[in-house]
């Protein structure tokens, strides 16, 4: 069976490598001269299992509305004349209620849990390294009201077999004891110890070279043009060469078995234009990697900043700090005064939790933090859409938010298994398929 993946991020890359390991002909498409480059390039560096909660919920539209005016605030909408982004908001206001809640953070568990499985059996097999810590992930509050809401989040979590507690002051800082010279100011958190960090580009790439290894062409350097339709169905894939001196060449059309669309935010206005409709709208969000000054207080537990909504990895002798969303349509860039005032924002943070530990100068300062911006492919309810299309052997894999590298490993693996007619092992409505119990085997959703 020939199969294309169009996007080498970690999605495109777990989906080429576990559709090869299955004996498919492969061939993956991305317009970036490598894999990873894009949104897999510099996230937050967290498998955060234990802590999937989705950005819709009660407290949110609230909290919107206050934020709109704040350039730093966690989640930042910026109106723009664009139906999708409105159609989009109104679709993240109907999740925002507790039934919605619960049933959302249920699929987002159990995409978790599978695809943790997934991840570790990959790296037993492949031996990639990637900065890998797995000490947990610890999650500190300086509010008491937060602290104590954080008790509901646990139970739930529990709920679905998820074993994070909270912890004290005193037992946070013994789990990390690189959190002393903020300690004064926390009044405790919570803590998963399966949980675990990486650097998600320094796997994808490593990955994509077993891939190329196995016999899986890649075609970097090309843009995805148009997928052709005929009829009900996507008979192939037109692309194009994007190198310097590439201008003169023909489209490139490229006829498989199955299409999987794996290009992120991209992959909405993509399907758009064949008819497959998906509320997937780009939220924007921020990363800065500053060297380690002090080895010997920097953290090795991943952690979540409450306050500031960031996360915070440690990988091998630099931190990585990224977070925030910012809803404003495909924006990347990293010099208008909002972008600079959210990047700072990150080292300032950093500089207060872990005084000195990093050198967090900003370039005004005469630093050299490494700022990044990337738009994660965000639907309303943050459950991503893997299955099939209506439209015969399209399928898509993809809205994966702000967890494409805690579900990665396991989408790939979802969806290899579902183009080859087999049930994937866990409890999740897969798109364009009926969900039934996980002992009867998946059926094709009715048009």
């Amino acid at each position: 069976m020939k199969t294309i993946v169009l996007g080498a991020g970690i999605i495109g890359i777990s989906t080429a490598w576990h559709l090869r390991e299955r004996g498919h002909e492969v061939t993956v498409v991305d317009r970036q001269p490598g894999a990873a480059l894009e949104t897999s390039f510099a996230n937050a560096g967290q498998i955060s299992v234990s802590y999937c909660e989705p950005w819709a919920n009660r407290e949110a539209p609230l909290k919107a509305l206050k934020w709109m005016l704040d350039k730093e605030a966690p989640l930042l909408f910026r109106p723009q004349l664009d139906w999708q982004q409105w159609r989009w908001g109104l679709k993240f206001l109907a999740q925002c209620n507790d039934a919605a809640f619960e049933r959302n953070v249920q699929q987002l568990v159990a995409l978790g849990a599978y695809s943790h499985r997934a991840l570790k059996e990959l790296v037993r097999s492949t031996g990639i390294e990637y900065h890998r810590l797995e000490r947990g992930i610890a999650h500190f509050y300086a509010d008491q009201k937060s602290f104590d809401d954080a008790g509901l989040a646990v139970e739930l979590m529990r709920k679905h077999g998820v074993q994070r507690r909270l912890v004290t002051r005193d037992e946070l800082l013994q789990i990390e004891p690189a959190f002393r010279a903020y300690g004064d100011r926390i009044v405790g958190g919570t803590y998963t110890s399966t949980d675990e960090s990486g650097d998600a580009r320094a796997f994808t790439q490593q990955l994509a070279e077993r891939c190329a290894a196995r016999g899986v062409q890649f075609l970097y350097g090309h843009d995805v043009l148009r997928l052709n339709k005929a009829g009900g169905a996507i008979e192939s894939v037109a692309v194009r060469a994007n190198q310097p001196g590439a201008e003169g060449q023909k489209d490139q059309i490229l006829q498989g078995d199955a299409i999987v669309v794996a290009c992120g935010a991209y992959s909405a206005p993509l399907l758009r234009n064949v008819g497959v409709d998906l509320p997937i709208y780009p939220g924007k969000g921020y990363s800065a990697t500053f060297p380690i000054l002090r080895p010997e207080d920097a953290p090795t537990v991943s952690a979540l900043d409450d306050g500031r909504k960031i996360a915070i990895s440690r990988l091998g002798n630099q931190l990585r700090v990224a977070g925030t969303i910012e809803l404003g349509g495909y924006d990347m860039a990293l010099d208008t005064p909002v972008a600079k005032a959210r990047c700072h924002m990150l080292s300032r943070r950093i500089e207060e939790v872990f005084p000195g530990v990093c050198d967090t100068r900003t370039p005004e300062q005469g630093g050299d933090p490494q700022y990044w911006t990337g738009l994660r492919p965000a639907t309303p309810t943050n459950i991503p859409f893997i299955g099939r299309t209506r439209l015969g052997k399209l399928w898509v894999n993809a809205g994966h938010g702000t967890l494409g590298w805690t579900h990665g490993a396991g989408s790939g693996l979802a969806l290899a298994e579902l183009i080859d007619g087999a049930r994937p092992g866990m409890d999740f409505g897969f798109y364009g398929f009926d969900r039934a119990s996980t002992s009867a085997p998946l059926q094709p959703a009715r048009a």
